[in-house]
């Protein structure tokens, strides 16, 4: 069973690295992470229990949680804290009442992760996606669609930002991530590991509602406004999505929603 503890001084060293939360999450935390809500704590619980470090929860939701602290690890401490010392701890209104202190998983090579993957297989590859609301959406997305794997190049934010988190309904927990060095060569990394790269584009002539998807496919996302890089594009196969009236532009998350559904039921 974890460890439970009441707090009622929002100076008590226990709570430490829940305190400040905003303040933390723009110098970092050095391996770990906070993740924000009961929904993103059940999943959580349900995906890695193992890197569940602490929580710090409002004592009006124990009784709603409580077959989620018994997945817990064994000596997981589970602190209780009254509303006003709850917010006083966090910095601001924790309306939802719930925290969770995670610790990230190791570092995995780009290479090594898609050349584990199943032999028939979808990944989602985002290029300078700095935005932790789009971020966490197309987490989402390669969650609900089946994606089995994100790679991210060196300018993506981290998708383990509080925010993104919880955009992702904790979906970025779960799914199995690299990122890239910045001298990587993805095109080349994908084509040695038997992924046909997919450049989304509204420039592209071919169509999405034609592609007949391979066996390992990656869809290749870049940030909204300067996309992904034209010599990427020029080794890869690019699609697009038509839309109405010439307009041209959708929300990358958007995007790899429509991308990911079409690949899931598409006969390839």
């Amino acid at each position: 069973m974890p460890q439970f503890r009441a707090i009622t001084d929002p100076d008590d060293p226990a709570v430490a690295p829940f305190r400040a939360i905003k303040e933390r999450d723009l110098v970092g935390r050095e391996g770990l992470f906070i993740a924000e809500g009961e929904t993103v704590l059940r999943a959580f619980v349900r995906d890695a229990p193992e890197r569940v470090a602490s929580l710090l929860i409002d004592p009006k939701r124990r009784d709603k949680l409580e077959e989620v602290f018994a997945a817990l690890p064994e000596g997981v401490p589970v602190h209780f804290a009254d509303q006003a010392v709850l917010d006083a701890i966090a910095g601001f209104h924790l309306h939802r009442g719930v925290l969770a202190l995670g610790r990230k998983p190791e570092p995995v090579a780009a290479r090594d992760l898609l050349a584990n993957l199943p032999e028939r297989a979808t990944v989602v590859v985002l290029s300078g996606i700095a935005n932790h609301d789009n971020m966490g959406g197309v987490y989402r997305n390669a969650a609900a669609f089946g994606a089995d794997a994100v790679i991210l190049d060196a300018d993506c934010c981290d998708p383990l930002y509080r925010k993104a988190i919880r955009v992702s309904v904790g979906a970025v927990l779960s799914i199995p991530t690299a990122r890239l060095e910045r001298d990587d060569d993805i095109a080349a990394l994908l084509a040695d590991t038997g992924f046909e790269g997919l450049a989304l584009s509204p420039s592209a002539s071919e169509t999405l509602a034609r592609l007949k998807p391979k066996r390992r496919t990656a869809v290749l996302l870049g940030a909204e406004g300067p996309g992904l890089a034209p010599e990427l594009m020029a080794r890869v196969r690019t699609v697009g999505i038509p839309m109405a009236n010439g307009f041209d532009s959708l929300n990358v998350a958007t995007t790899s929603g429509i991308v990911l559904h079409h690949l899931r039921f598409a006969e390839g």
